[in-house]
């Protein structure tokens, strides 16, 4: 196989990555921002519903959580999953990940003085509009270095989708790799990963920069 048919097969398998990425991080960040506010409910009930599912998810092996969401409908209800695949990647990630962004989210709420809760109060903002125009924007810039991380971890974990049989840039690596007897699939794909998260952690450093007026 040559350099270029090689290099033409990663990068399908990088716009799957790619794929995988963006929707998990579209759903889950607004997800884990909900999910968040379940955990500080003042309801007994929800407030432990939610800190169990927390648990859950962070506790477990995400390719675990992977398995179970896929073969779960076929071993409950035998269910045919043939086209569920990609569907339970995308749930599978999305429900990880807002686990782990609704505590980053829960953290930076919480920081957050009382006195700039009871200066909104006084200037007459309702509880909704406190939340939307003066705590979420501080939130957002405190939160974005551990948002960052996760996302930059959320780049590697999308090699775990070979779980499920999808064929994402790193299982075409490998499968590349071992018909070719070749190593140079596995560091062209350690080479788009490295790129990849570099891009990433560029945008969240600019925005990071654009937010500083939040000092």
């Amino acid at each position: 196989m040559s350099l270029s048919i090689m290099l033409e097969q990663l990068g399908m398998g990088m716009m799957r990555s790619v794929g995988l990425f963006a929707w998990t991080l579209i759903l889950s960040i607004p997800l884990g921002l909900l999910v968040s506010f379940g955990r500080m409910s003042k309801n007994f009930l929800l407030r432990n519903i939610i800190k169990l599912y927390i648990a859950i998810m962070r506790g477990t092996p995400l390719m675990l959580q992977l398995l179970i969401i896929y073969f779960g409908p076929f071993y409950l209800w035998h269910a045919n999953i043939g086209g569920y695949r990609y569907a339970a990647l995308i749930i599978g990630f999305t429900l990880n990940y807002a686990a782990y962004f609704a505590e980053i989210f829960r953290s930076g709420i919480q920081s957050m003085p009382a006195g700039q809760y009871e200066a909104a109060d006084v200037l007459g903002y309702g509880r909704t509009q406190t939340f939307i125009k003066i705590i979420l924007p501080q939130v957002i810039k405190r939160v974005l270095p551990p948002v960052t991380n996760e996302t930059i971890t959320l780049v590697k974990d999308t090699s775990l989708a070979y779980a499920l049989a999808y064929s994402e840039m790193f299982s075409l690596a490998k499968q590349i790799s071992a018909a070719q007897a070749s190593f140079m699939p596995l560091v062209i794909a350690g080479v788009f990963y490295f790129v990849f998260n570099y891009f990433v952690q560029e945008v969240m450093i600019m925005i990071e920069k654009k937010l500083n007026y939040y000092r």
